[in-house]
């Protein structure tokens, strides 16, 4: 399903993590870097859900962060989370439209 981001240019790799961290797909990532971004979506769902708390939100559309190793988008799927890594800010809107597409919300 998520191996149609790579098509997308600048998207380095992704993965779709369950709600209790389990990786359910991936795709472009090596194995060295999958336990830094299951800890970025566990602390993404952190600040998300103390955001939600403070907001009196039940939901949340997407999250984007840029951290070291680059920009990442962290997108909502039902009880899972999608983590798009992509190369530079300035891709953001074709991820997030390629990410929208795929998901089915646009």
């Amino acid at each position: 399903m998520i191996a149609a981001l790579m098509d997308v240019r600048g998207v380095r790799h992704a993965l779709l993590v369950g709600h209790t961290g389990e990786v359910i797909a991936q795709v472009g990532i090596e194995d060295g870097q999958l336990n830094g971004d299951v800890g970025l979506v566990a602390a993404g769902r952190a600040v998300i859900g103390s955001l939600q708390s403070q907001m009196n939100s039940d939901s949340w559309q997407e999250m984007v962060l840029d951290v070291d190793s680059g920009p990442v988008l962290l997108t909502p799927h039902g009880d899972q989370v999608l983590l798009t890594a992509f190369d530079d800010v300035s891709n953001l809107g074709r991820v997030r439209f390629a990410v929208r597409k795929l998901l089915g919300l646009a």
